[in-house]
């Protein structure tokens, strides 16, 4: 459902685009190209009819129709052609008439009779060759009128200013909802590094509190081995007294037994001495 929804956004926008440069083109080419003499498209003058003078048979008011140059003596009875009109209510005028017949002017020169099918009455003046724009080819029906109403105000609105507006609002709306987006996903991502800071932080404070936790473990440890020596210190030690206190006695005797050997030898010595006497 989604998918088709942008699908189909996209065929209106493209069709909005189109149609807005569409309309700036043909605006530009009616306004250039369209009834003026001296100006063609591909080789053919495009005209607006604003009569209903050929209506009867041919075309009416509001329709495109293309005239293309060709040489005056080529033209037959019965051909439709595009000519300046000399006619007292009409003169200057750019005129689309059917020949009715070859002729002559007064002074000689070769032209044409016309008429409109719509009231069958022959022009005033005498068409001459130098008076004729081109023989009439084909027509767009109703398309002079479209060009018409595209060259008011109300029609550059709607055909011009409208569409191009759409686009603006459009494109201004999908760069506010990029931006948007931007900014959310710019929040996201500060968002996810606070984050990461705060789980690295909790992390590192964790490895401090294990680091404080070891450090205090092991100062157990060393106090308990301390502990342990002096112990051990305190057992070693009367078996060193009693060490101390044989090596005395031992001391005492060897004494007591030199003494003793003092003695006799002073009692052998006494003997000997009463002997000599």
């Amino acid at each position: 459902m989604k998918k088709a929804l942008i699908i189909i956004k996209n065929i209106l926008l493209w069709t909005i685009v189109v149609f807005a440069v569409l309309m700036t083109i043909f605006t530009i080419i009616s306004v250039n190209t369209f009834n003026r003499n001296d100006r063609q498209l591909m080789g053919y003058k495009l005209y607006i009819v604003n009569s209903d003078s050929m209506s009867a048979t041919d075309f009416k008011a509001g329709d495109l129709i293309m005239v293309k140059e060709v040489d005056p003596k080529s033209l037959e009875e019965g051909d439709i052609i595009t000519f300046i009109s000399q006619d007292k209510s009409s003169f200057g005028e750019t005129v689309t008439h059917k020949i009715r017949k070859k002729t002559t002017d007064a002074r000689g020169n070769p032209g044409f009779v016309t008429y409109g099918t719509t009231t069958d009455t022959d022009d005033e003046t005498i068409v001459t060759y130098m008076y004729i724009l081109g023989k009439y080819e084909n027509k767009v029906p109703g398309m002079g009128r479209f060009f018409n109403f595209m060259k008011t105000p109300a029609g550059y609105v709607v055909c011009i200013f409208i569409p191009f507006m759409l686009l603006i609002i459009y494109q201004g709306a999908k760069s506010f909802m990029l931006f948007r987006r931007y900014k959310q996903q710019q929040m996201a991502d500060m968002q996810g590094e606070k984050d990461q800071l705060a789980s690295e932080r909790e992390k590192n404070a964790q490895m401090l509190a294990e680091l404080e936790a070891l450090r205090a473990k092991l100062g157990e440890q060393g106090v308990g081995e301390q502990k342990n020596d002096d112990k051990q210190d305190a057992g070693n030690a009367p078996a060193e007294a009693v060490q101390d206190d044989v090596k005395t006695e031992s001391s005492a005797d060897a004494g007591t037994k030199s003494e003793q050997d003092d003695s006799v030898a002073l009692d052998e010595k006494g003997s000997s001495d009463d002997s000599n006497a």
